[in-house]
């Protein structure tokens, strides 16, 4: 706005120095000054839309952040539930005395002792003799086949 300030100040000194007649310089005088002020009042306008458009835009973009925030939230809690420190939990049934307990998936881990009865129970993460990883020598079952049955 300094510039449009110093431009108005030289245009009056300049229709002053150049225009003789009082009553021409006086109309043109006013009929600038009249411009002007539809000139600034537009512009004033202009900018008062360009501000409530970005008032609009910052609004937008504080919901976005929020959205993106919440999203993120969800997603650490489902990496949590997949990606558990703990590693994830694996479900045996005592062959022995039926007895179920848990532990941890670790494939290093061989063989596991039920808390209940105290016999070492063999683990075969890979599988045994069938697809499903059931040899049918448990002492309390006739094999995994039953199983499917039952689904």
């Amino acid at each position: 706005m300094g510039n449009l300030k110093n431009e108005y100040k030289s245009f009056l000194d300049d229709i002053e120095k150049n225009i003789k007649n009082k009553e021409d310089l006086e109309y043109i005088k006013k009929r600038f000054a009249d411009f002007m002020d539809v000139v600034l009042t537009d512009m004033e306008s202009i900018m008062d839309y360009k501000d409530e458009e970005m008032k609009k835009l910052q609004e937008k973009q504080d919901k976005i952040e929020d959205e993106v925030d919440r999203l993120k939230n969800v997603i650490d809690h489902i990496e949590k539930d997949i990606y558990d420190e703990d590693g994830f939990d694996f479900e045996i049934i005592c062959p022995y005395c039926n007895h179920e307990f848990v532990i941890d998936f670790d494939d290093n881990k061989t063989e596991v002792q039920c808390p209940e009865c105290k016999n070492i129970i063999e683990l075969d993460w890979n599988g045994g003799e069938d697809e499903s990883g059931c040899s049918g020598s448990c002492s309390n079952c006739s094999g995994c086949d039953d199983e499917e049955d039952d689904m």
